[in-house]
């Protein structure tokens, strides 16, 4: 089974979903037609509620296209609406581990990125130039430099939405490191984070390191300095398509290894608090929470849609027959990440 038509997307190189889902399509095979450019500014295609990086567009039986924007359930679709190379495990236990790492690098990995190209001079110069470019490389230069300059201070301006401010640096800082190290340790033994094929959660933090590593340049001396192999994975997963998976290329979930385990306590320390955090407040209706992440601590507006993804999560979890979730619970203990369910 495969698509009757090939996808439409608009997308941004400065957008790590973007990158995320044009290197799942390039590894499944999925044929698509990019457009690079900015969504809102396109009057001949219907428009997503919000706009944002990449928008699908999904053709329904009469030739009608609906704008789609969300990268995980947009994977999950094109798993059921093309086969062959799955990108999600089989097994409901690594599905499971593979589900909690694809939101960490969604909605984790992304303070990172947006954190380091908007909070130091060097970054923000590079992004403020590239990004009007990426969108239009014939902007007169007097356009360009005023695009710039209202381009830059909006976004600096917006830093504060996914958790940046001088309070938080330290924590942001500090776990993109750690877990640089991380991934380097793990890629020195296996080839992607659940085996030696790709999975959704490789191509998430793959999304937010095509930034962090190879665009903005003060994550990307780090990763330099840090993570050579992290770097090399990224660059591979790009373009996978020559590729040749097999179900055997999956952990056996009842052996995995010890850097896996040790990825998934960074997910603990980091993520799981900013999430039932995060939760609490929506539940509670605050417009901002704080909480202690890593010892530091942390303050943030609310964000309704990581109550959603934290939602998701528990109802797969919830789903698991008795002898799975068992083993799910033996791999997340010690970890943290056992609190998203306890």
């Amino acid at each position: 089974m495969s698509l009757a038509y090939r996808l439409k997307l608009i997308g941004s190189n400065g957008s790590p979903y973007t990158r995320k889902m044009l290197a799942v399509l390039r590894y499944r095979h999925i044929d698509y037609d990019l457009i690079w450019g900015d969504p809102s500014l396109r009057d001949d295609l219907p428009k997503a509620k919000p706009v944002l990086l990449p928008t699908f567009y999904f053709q329904g039986d009469n030739g009608e296209l609906t704008p789609v924007t969300d990268s995980t359930p947009i994977i999950k679709r094109l798993e059921q609406e093309h086969a062959g190379r799955s990108v999600i495990p089989a097994n409901p236990v690594l599905k499971m581990i593979n589900a909690i790492v694809e939101d960490f690098g969604d909605e984790w990995c992304t303070k990172y990125m947006f954190h380091y190209r908007w909070a130091y001079e060097a970054d923000i110069d590079n992004a403020g130039s590239m990004i009007p470019m990426w969108i239009d490389r014939k902007l007169p230069t007097e356009n360009f430099k005023q695009f710039k300059k209202s381009f830059s201070e909006r976004q600096v301006g917006r830093i504060g939405v996914v958790g940046s401010n001088k309070i938080t640096a330290p924590v942001i800082e500090q776990s993109y490191q750690r877990l640089l190290k991380l991934l380097d340790t793990h890629f020195h033994s296996n080839g992607f984070l659940l085996g030696e094929r790709p999975s959704s959660a490789d191509f998430a933090i793959h999304g937010q390191f095509t930034q962090l590593t190879r665009v903005d340049p003060t994550p990307a001396a780090l990763a330099a300095k840090l993570s050579p192999r992290t770097v090399a994975w990224g660059d591979c997963c790009e373009d996978l398509s020559g590729l040749d998976p097999k179900d055997t290329d999956w952990f056996d979930a009842n052996v995995l290894p010890a850097s896996l385990k040790a990825i998934l306590a960074e997910v603990g320390l980091v993520y799981v608090p900013a999430m039932l955090a995060n939760e609490a407040a929506v539940m509670a209706g605050q417009k901002e929470w704080q909480a202690t992440i890593d010892g530091k601590p942390w303050m943030q507006k609310t964000f309704p849609y990581q109550a959603k993804c934290l939602r998701w999560l528990r109802e797969q979890y919830a789903e698991l027959n008795k002898s799975d979730k068992a083993s799910v619970d033996s791999i997340l203990a010690g970890t943290g990440c056992e609190a998203l369910f306890s």
